[in-house]
């Protein structure tokens, strides 16, 4: 286990910059995911720790030792890629012990490493096989099963479960998660899925456009986002975030503000910073599972009119408009399900509405 920083670390291709100069610091046997879109630059940030990417500024250090300079063998690093890249005319067995093979491990050493990870990774069975033999989810387990007779410090995820369908990678989040606790091990997982980063991760880092957003506990960026990218980006569906306006503040210190898309007047939304200086337009927040439907008698704060249901079994969502860019969403009870055009009433949960500005910063 090992703790990595990285310091001011940047990258750019001539005069595109992809990777803002950034810090970031994950603990000793820490699951750390790094989540964002496409092209936000977090498989760039990974193959930098890897040393697969020179670096345009900034430090790397792994276990207090700066391997900015490093080739990828000399920094006790082992990365396991969206592609399976097994040797398809090798055994399991042998597609595991090769990288020992090559650094001179003697083969009695050999397999005693490969039958403790094949133990761990239920492959036992499967070590004389080809990979062609093997399903996908069954090599993915091989491809980290070379990554583990390294005994790396510390394990580096590119995006590995993207090619797998939606069974199996449920199957291999919950594998790779019992394998983080079992090892122990330092993780650094990159992914565009913010499921597996909130099932995964120990923290995560929202990346956008080559620039960390927010860093913490899936639970803190879920109940705390710092702005709507993050607020937006992390659960789904995503956060309702509606244009506003702030017409002043309560006897708490709550922002007072009137939502014309939702026809509400003075409805308070507590503030982050209770000392901060509140613009005229804002942006207000809620999910769609702090919206509580109301019954025929219950006060409400507004009505939608059901344009669609979206009926999950275990979920049922509520949308007021066919395009989901333009619908704000809510959850209803389960078993609910209200006709096309129907009006349904709506209060918001206590306290788990946001405010931010028009630009984005959370209030």
């Amino acid at each position: 286990m090992a703790v990595t920083e990285l310091k001011g670390v940047s990258k750019s291709f001539g005069s595109v910059r992809v990777i803002e100069p950034l810090d970031l610091t994950v603990e000793s046997g820490e699951f750390m995911v790094i989540v964002g879109p496409s092209g936000c630059g977090k498989s760039t940030l990974l193959r930098m720790v890897a040393g697969l990417e020179t670096v345009s500024g900034g430090t790397i250090a792994i276990d207090g030792v700066d391997v900015t300079g490093k080739e990828p063998s000399e920094r006790g690093v082992a990365m396991v890629f969206q592609t399976y890249a097994l040797y398809p005319h090798m055994s399991v067995r042998e597609n595991m012990s090769f990288g020992l093979e090559m650094a001179g491990v003697p083969k009695s050493e050999r397999e005693i490493l490969v039958q403790k990870a094949a133990a761990t990774l239920q492959l036992e069975d499967y070590l004389d096989r080809k990979p062609k033999q093997l399903s996908g989810g069954q090599r993915q387990r091989v491809a980290i099963g070379r990554t583990i007779v390294r005994d790396p410090k510390v394990f580096l995820f590119d995006e590995p479960l993207s090619n797998l369908d939606a069974e199996l990678r449920v199957q291999m989040r919950l594998e790779i998660a019992k394998l983080h606790r079992e090892l122990g091990a330092t993780m650094i997982y990159v992914t565009h899925d913010q499921v597996e980063a909130m099932t995964l991760a120990t923290r995560i880092v929202v990346l956008r456009d080559g620039r960390i957003e927010q860093v913490g506990t899936p639970n803190e960026l879920y109940t705390d986002p710092d702005n709507t990218f993050v607020a937006g980006f992390i659960g789904s569906p995503q956060m309702n975030l509606i244009p506003a306006h702030v017409t002043g503040t309560n006897d708490d210190g709550h922002a007072l503000v009137d939502i014309p898309t939702l026809e509400v007047s003075g409805f308070a939304v507590p503030l982050r910073d209770a000392e901060a200086t509140l613009p005229s337009d804002a942006v207000f927040g809620v999910r769609p599972e702090d919206l509580i439907q109301c019954g025929q008698d219950e006060p409400s704060d507004f009505t939608l009119i059901c344009e669609l249901v979206e009926d999950l079994g275990s979920n049922v969502f509520l949308y007021n408009a066919a395009s989901r860019e333009d619908a704000i969403v809510a959850e209803l009870p389960r078993g609910a399900h209200p006709g096309y055009g129907d009006p349904v009433p709506f209060r918001v949960s206590n306290g788990a509405s946001y405010l931010f500005t028009s630009n984005g910063r959370r209030l």
